[in-house]
């Protein structure tokens, strides 16, 4: 299947530039499809010579609402009716509690800014919890055997695995083994990690507990 994204760029000859590692396009397009033709509002950090503006709008649809974050004031210039244009420095914090106020609705965010970890872990914290239920956020260009921003990462999907307050109950007249869940597994539904990319997604609904229940009469004497 053609991926439109990529066949966007591939025809972008001319007019403004957009660059970006050939692998992302089927990144995105796993995670964002279901988004398309669909009343999304979307974030790109960092949008450089405005091409991927035009990529997104084209890919979203016209009931998109496109958003981008740039440092540069002169790219106040690639604002139109349906894509709003900030300026600003996305390490500040005070930046995105302004952005907030002024954008109450978020589904997705594209973090492409300045790649530096202390820029991309702000951005991530301030938007993560921004984000709709369902909502997407991928931060690209992780790159570095060391890079502390990848770590940050891991860390938090290390923390999908916590398996505290355990117990097991009759619930329903089945017996079942139970984990409370904890504020990041109630919110945050799964992390995905690609050459330079991380993607984490956000839950349709907050999970309140981690349920295995256990069916069936016969039970081995070794097992419990």
């Amino acid at each position: 299947m053609t991926n439109p994204l990529e066949e966007f760029f591939d025809n972008q000859k001319e007019g403004r530039g957009i660059w970006k590692w050939r692998h992302y396009f089927e990144i995105y397009d796993r995670h964002f499809r279901a988004f398309r033709d669909r009343p999304v509002h979307f974030l790109e950090i960092g949008i450089y010579s405005g091409g991927s503006l035009s990529m997104w709008s084209e890919y979203f649809g016209s009931k998109a609402q496109i958003y981008g974050v740039d440092i540069e004031p002169a790219c106040k210039e690639y604002e139109t009716d349906t894509t709003k244009i900030f300026i600003g420095d996305q390490s500040d914090r005070a930046f995105w509690k302004d952005f907030r106020e002024a954008v109450p609705l978020l589904d997705i965010v594209v973090d492409d800014g300045g790649h530096t970890p202390l820029q991309q872990r702000v951005s991530l914290e301030e938007l993560l919890p921004h984000l709709r239920p369902g909502g997407i956020y991928l931060c690209e260009d992780i790159t570095g055997n060391t890079n502390e921003f990848a770590s940050h990462v891991h860390q938090l999907a290390h923390q999908l695995n916590a398996f505290d307050n355990v117990g097991q109950d009759m619930n329903d007249n089945e017996r079942r083994l139970f984990s409370k869940s904890t504020e990041l597994q109630s919110s945050v539904h799964s992390v995905h990690l690609y050459p330079f990319v991380a993607v984490i997604e956000k839950r349709q609904t907050p999970l309140i507990e981690l349920v295995a229940p256990k069916h069936g009469t016969k039970w081995e004497p070794f097992l419990y």
